[in-house]
């Protein structure tokens, strides 16, 4: 039988799990982002997100296990667009789920959100990942020279996009 990937909303009981994630360096070097986050800090962050319109976070399950992050950023309801990301926890890398969970992300935000462009930035020498967005349908829109800071020394990202209308 199949696993069930699926996205379900974060809830207070997943905490445990992202502060994981977000303290990971083989994960948060994807995000570009310094892997430094207290549990504090991360409660204090659901807490306001309980009432964003503009995030929509969710677990990545495989049938009751929790397998990743996914998230839709700065939505945006005049303009309908918003930014994407995601983090596989690297137990779980390699199995596919990068590309499903991206194509469930996008039906959301698709057909529940009623966007019309959905955007990502991504290390411009993660070809794999790039490969993965292409193949979800995303296009590079444009290069981003020296954009990120990370491990020492910046890193050139590009930025891709993808519309309704090619989903």
């Amino acid at each position: 039988m199949e696993p069930n990937l699926r996205l379900r909303t974060i809830e207070k009981t997943d905490l445990e799990f992202l502060h994981k994630l977000n303290n990971d360096p083989d994960v948060m070097k994807f995000w570009f982002e310094e892997p430094y986050m207290s549990m504090e800090k991360l409660k204090e962050a659901y807490e306001k997100s309980q009432n964003s319109t503009q995030h929509r976070q969710f677990i990545l399950a495989l049938d009751n296990e929790k397998i990743g992050y996914v998230g839709l950023f700065g939505i945006e309801s005049r303009h309908r667009h918003a930014e994407f990301g995601i983090m596989i926890d690297p137990s779980y890398q390699g199995n596919g789920y990068a590309g499903k969970s991206t194509n469930l992300a996008l039906e959301y935000g698709f057909n529940q959100l009623n966007l019309n462009k959905i955007i990502l930035y991504v290390a411009k020498k993660n070809e794999k990942a790039v490969h993965i967005y292409e193949k979800a349908g995303f296009q590079i829109e444009g290069d981003l020279k020296e954009h990120f800071f990370v491990d020492g020394s910046y890193h050139d990202a590009v930025l891709m996009s993808i519309f309704r209308q090619d989903f």
